[in-house]
C-alpha cells in the first residue's frame, strides 16, 4: 500500500513513524513545501531569545534520517497543488526548478499546518514586519536584530506566540509592547487569571495595550504602528501574532467539506468526506469533547495523537479519536500558565449552567523552604460537580495540577474525586492535601 502524507512538522512526520510500525511493506512518501521535514516550532522564540542556543536542535529529525532509520521517503522543497480523488493521484511541483509530476496514491493524509493570519492593515509589507510561524520566519527575526540592533519591539496579539516572543525579545534587550485586540492577553484563561499576567508584565517593564487593535503601520526604517484608538507607537520592529487559520485550500479544491474556520471536517477516524483521504493537526475540525461541539485547536500535542489514529485506521485497526479538550501552558517570564477545559466566557457563550472557585495555595509544603503561591480556579456542572475546566498560575507546580485535572476531566470524574485523590506527598513536592485536592473540597462546598 502506499500513503502520501501531504506536510511534514508534529502531524505528518508522527503518521509516517507510525504507519512504518504497523506495516514494514508500505510505501510511504512525506511531501513537505518547506525546508525541513519536522522542526520544534514551539521551541523557535526561545532560540530569537537565545535560551536555546544551537539552532540544529530545533531540528527534529532530517530526510535521511527518515529514509536510513524509517524507509520513509521526505520531498522537501516540494508541494502539492492538485488532488486528483477520481484518479487517487497528487501534482507535485518541485519548488526549486518549477517541474511538475504526478504520483498515485492508496491512501492519502492532509498534514498542511496553519499559516499566520496578516491583519488587513496598511504597512504590513514594509521592511521590519514579521510573522512567526517557521524555521524561515525565525532566521528572518534573528537576522534583523542582528544588523539592525533594534531597541523597541511592537508585538501584535497577546497569545501564546506572543508572549513568549515579548518575554525572549526582551532577553535580547528590546524593549517590548504588546498590542491585544482582547481587553486581556491569554484567551483560554478568564481575565481575572489573567490580570496576575498583566500586572507580572508590567513588572517586567513589558507595555501593554489591551482592547486595542493595529491600525496602520507607518514610517520607513523607524516604524510607527497606529491604534485604531488613534494611539501611536514608534519602533523598530513589528511581528505579527494574531493567530493563524487552517491551510485548506487544497482541500477545498478536491471537493472535500470544511468545516469550523475552514477546516478539514473529518469524522473520529481522521477521514475526510473522503475515506481514502485523512486530515489531521492544525487543518482538521475535531470534536471537544467537554462540550461536544466542533472546534480548530492548533496544538502539537493533539495534532501527534491524530497522527497515531490515522496511521492505526489506514493499517486495518478500528482506531479513533476522542476529542480535544485544550490543554496548554505557557511560560511568562517567572509566571507559568496554564489551562484545560472550557472557561467561563466559553460557558456562558454556550448557556451552560456552571459554578466556579478560586484557591490560592502553595506549591509544596510551607515549611519547606522555596514555596511558590499557585492560584488555581475551578470550573464545574452545579448540577451533579462534573469538573468543566480548570485554570493555574504560579511561579512553580502549574503544569503538575493542570495535567491531573486534565486527566480527570477525561475521564469525566467530579470535584468529589477530586477530593479523594491520591497524589504523592513529601514537603519538597506538594502537601498533604495538594492544591487539587483542596480545589476539589472548595468546589464540593460550594456544591
Amino acid at each position: 500500500m502506499k500513503t502520501i502524507i501531504i506536510g511534514g512538522v508534529a502531524g505528518g512526520a508522527s503518521t509516517a513513524a507510525r504507519l512504518r510500525r504497523m506495516d514494514e511493506k508500505a510505501e510511504i512518501i512525506i511531501v513537505e513545501r518547506g525546508k525541513y521535514i519536522s522542526f520544534a516550532n514551539c521551541g523557535l522564540p526561545y532560540h530569537i531569545g537565545k535560551i536555546i542556543q544551537e539552532r540544529d536542535k530545533l531540528l527534529v529529525v532530517t530526510p535521511e534520517t527518515l529514509k536510513s532509520t524509517f524507509n520513509i521517503e521526505a520531498r522537501v522543497e516540494q508541494e502539492v497543488i492538485h488532488i486528483d480523488r477520481e484518479k487517487k493521484a497528487v501534482t507535485i511541483r518541485e519548488l526549486n526548478s518549477g517541474r511538475e509530476y504526478t504520483k498515485k496514491y492508496d491512501k492519502l493524509v492532509l498534514s498542511p499546518g496553519a499559516s499566520p493570519i496578516v491583519p488587513p492593515v496598511v504597512g504590513v509589507r514594509k521592511e521590519g514586519v514579521f510573522t512567526m510561524r517557521s524555521m524561515p520566519d525565525m532566521d528572518r527575526i534573528n537576522d534583523y536584530i542582528t544588523e539592525k540592533s533594534p531597541k523597541g519591539a511592537v508585538v501584535v496579539g497577546g497569545g501564546f506566540i506572543g508572549l513568549e516572543l515579548a518575554e525572549n525579545l526582551q532577553h535580547r534587550g528590546i524593549e517590548v509592547t504588546i498590542i491585544e485586540m482582547l481587553d486581556q492577553v491569554m484567551a483560554p484563561v478568564d481575565y481575572e487569571m489573567a490580570a496576575m499576567v498583566h500586572q507580572h508584565l508590567q513588572f517586567k517593564h513589558v507595555r501593554l495595550a489591551l482592547g486595542d487593535g493595529l491600525k496602520t503601520i507607518g514610517g520607513n526604517g523607524r516604524l510607527t504602528a497606529t491604534l485604531q484608538s488613534g494611539r501611536t507607537v514608534d519602533t523598530d520592529m513589528v511581528i505579527l501574532s494574531v493567530g493563524v487559520h487552517p491551510e485548506s485550500s487544497l482541500a477545498k479544491d478536491a471537493g472535500l467539506e470544511l468545516g469550523t474556520r475552514g477546516a478539514i471536517r473529518v469524522n473520529n477516524h481522521m477521514q475526510t468526506s473522503d475515506p481514502d483521504i485523512y486530515a489531521i493537526g492544525d487543518a482538521a475540525e475535531v470534536t471537544n469533547f467537554v462540550c461536544g461541539k466542533e472546534t480548530n485547536l492548533p496544538l502539537a500535542g493533539p495534532a501527534s495523537k491524530q497522527a497515531r489514529i490515522a496511521a492505526d485506521h489506514i493499517c486495518g485497526r478500528d482506531a479513533s479519536f476522542i476529542g480535544v479538550q485544550a490543554t496548554s501552558i505557557v511560560k511568562v517570564f517567572d509566571l507559568t500558565v496554564g489551562s484545560t477545559g472550557l472557561n467561563s466566557k466559553q460557558l456562558e457563550e454556550f448557556g451552560f449552567p456552571y459554578r466556579s472557585a478560586i484557591i490560592h495555595a502553595s506549591n509544596h509544603a510551607g515549611y519547606y523552604p522555596g514555596s511558590e503561591p499557585i492560584t488555581l480556579k475551578m470550573i464545574f456542572d452545579k448540577a451533579n460537580g462534573r469538573i468543566i475546566g480548570a485554570q493555574a498560575i504560579g511561579k512553580q507546580g502549574v503544569e503538575k495540577r493542570i495535567d491531573v485535572i486534565s486527566m480527570a476531566i477525561q475521564k469525566s470524574a467530579t470535584v468529589f474525586d477530586l477530593e479523594e485523590a491520591e497524589l504523592c506527598y513529601a514537603p519538597q513536592f506538594g502537601s498533604a492535601k495538594d492544591p487539587v485536592n483542596m480545589a476539589g473540597m472548595i468546589a464540593a462546598n460550594v456544591i
